[in-house]
Parts: structure tokens; sequence; C-alpha cells
């Protein structure tokens, strides 16, 4: 499923005094099967981008275009559109409401009108996708869960949906390091084992890093600049333009450049920097040029 954005705006409170364009002529194609991650500073309009994939926002202007229909289109089934499309808000966790796991996950597939048994696969398939084993958690109430763990069973019901694409804003926020390692673990084997679209909204630069095939920096409402993770954090003059900061492994790379290492202007990973030591170090000591390995 492909998402083309044509000329979006969106004014808050438009012809009033309050009145504040948020997104002013955005345009962007989201590919099937793509990981994206949108960054942007406070205020720059991330969240509001997001909410028009779904259809919960209307544009002021412009077209949200779903495997080329209008989502906002007058003849369009935009429940049908919206159902395709999974949008997992920040601190999702708080709207968890039923009494156990299972009947949690169950509430979108019961709203679809689906047999039990249909409802039933869904509920294990989800389960799974988000490492909660069904034995131990289907009958345990949510509310007696971690927070990492509940904000796994608020994005299981997203997936029990069964959506072509998912979309997540800022989805570690608030979690301890622990629970963010396992909702990007998840986040990285759903679109590598399911192939699933995903477009991911963080102020964190080294997920990102780990997980986005494609970013999207936007500011002040509009689309600052797109490329590969490599193009767009080897230019860190323009995201500290932007308020925004790059990868830890950016910035160590940065600081021993400055030292006089010669290293390449575009690792962001900390592999990569790793392994491009490892070789400096090689290459440069007398051990190395025998050919022994550390």
């Amino acid at each position: 499923m492909s998402i083309e954005v044509r000329h979006l705006i969106h004014t808050y409170s438009e012809g009033s005094a309050l009145s504040v364009r948020a997104l002013n002529d955005v345009s962007l194609t989201i590919e099937d099967g793509e990981f994206l991650g949108i960054i942007g500073h406070t205020g720059s309009g991330k969240s509001t981008l997001v909410q028009h994939l779904n259809g919960l926002l209307k544009p002021t202007s412009g077209q949200i275009l779903v495997d080329g229909e209008d989502l906002n289109g007058e003849h369009v089934n935009r429940r049908a559109l919206r159902q395709r499309i999974g949008l997992v808000f920040q601190y999702p966790e708080y709207q968890l409401f039923e009494e156990t796991v299972a009947k949690d996950i169950a509430f979108g597939p019961k709203n679809q009108g689906l047999s039990k048994e249909e409802i039933d696969e869904r509920v294990r398939y989800a389960m799974d996708c988000v490492h909660l084993d069904p034995a131990t958690y289907s009958e345990r109430s949510p509310f007696e869960l971690s927070g990492g763990q509940m904000r796994r069973v608020a994005i299981a019901g997203v997936l029990a949906m069964r959506p072509s694409v998912l979309i997540l804003d800022e989805p570690t926020a608030g979690l301890d390091p622990r629970g963010r390692d396992r909702i990007l673990s998840m986040l990285e084997e759903l679109h590598s084992r399911e192939k699933t679209t995903i477009v991911m909204v963080s102020h964190s630069m080294d997920d990102m890093a780990r997980l986005a095939t494609r970013l999207i920096v936007v500011a002040d409402g509009q689309i600052l600049a797109s490329g590969t993770p490599r193009e767009i954090f080897s230019r860190e003059d323009m995201m500290v333009s932007a308020g925004l900061g790059v990868p830890e492994a950016s910035r160590l790379c940065s600081a021993l450049r400055s030292r006089g290492l010669d290293l390449p202007p575009d690792l962001y990973r900390p592999e990569e920097l790793r392994d491009h030591l490892l070789r400096l170090w090689h290459a440069s000591s007398p051990k190395g040029k025998e050919g022994s390995v550390c």
C-alpha cells in the first residue's frame, strides 16, 4: 500500500485570531514496505502530519491518496481505508480499558464483525508480534503489567486489525532502556518479517539510525530534507539548524575526526564506527601489519 501526500496544508483555528498554520504545502510519497522516520523539533508539524495519514484530521487544502484513492474524497469508503492504516498515539496504554489483555486486543477485530475463530487467531498473531506469550498474558489484567508491557498490549490492539501501514508517534517515549529496546526490537522484526510499512515519529536519532530506511526532516510545517539516514545524518549542520541532533555514533565520529582520525563523514551506526576503528587500528599496528587479528 502506498500513501501519497499532495500539497498538504493544515491550519488550526482557521479564520480566527488564534489561527496557526501547522503544515504548509507538504508533499511526499510513502512506498510500500519502507520504514519511514519523521523527525523534527517540538511544534514542527510531525504529529499533525501523521494524523492526516489515516484521515484523523482533514486537510485545509491538499490531498492524501491511499493506493490512488483520495482519503477525504466525497464518495470514498473512508472507514475501510482507515482500517488499513493503524495509528498508535503517544502513550497508547492510556487507552486500555478491558479487564483482560486478550479482550483489549480483540476489541478492534470484534468491531469489524469477524468470527470468534478469526478474532482468536488475530489476538494470538498480534501477541506474537509484540512478544507477549498468549498462555502467560491473555487472561491477565493489562493494568497489572509493566509500562512497557502495557504499551505492547496497546500496539497489539492495532496490529490485530491487520493494517497494511503502521504509524507510531513516539512509541518509546517515557520507557526505561529495557522497555524501549523491546519496542524497537519488535518493530524491527515486524518490518523485516511481515514486510509491514512503518511510519515512525521520534525525537531519538539513535532509534532512527537503528530502524529507518528513509528519513524526513520537518521544520516549521515544511519538509526540510528527505533521504536515507546516511545522507541525513551526514548533514550535521543542517540537523543542528533544525533544532535536532545526530546519533551518538555520528557525534563521536565528529569528535574523533577533529582529533585527526581519518574517518568518513557518514558513519552513523555504532557497529559501523567500531568496525572502521578496528580496521584503522589493525592497519596501523605492527601486529596488524603482520596479519594478526584482534
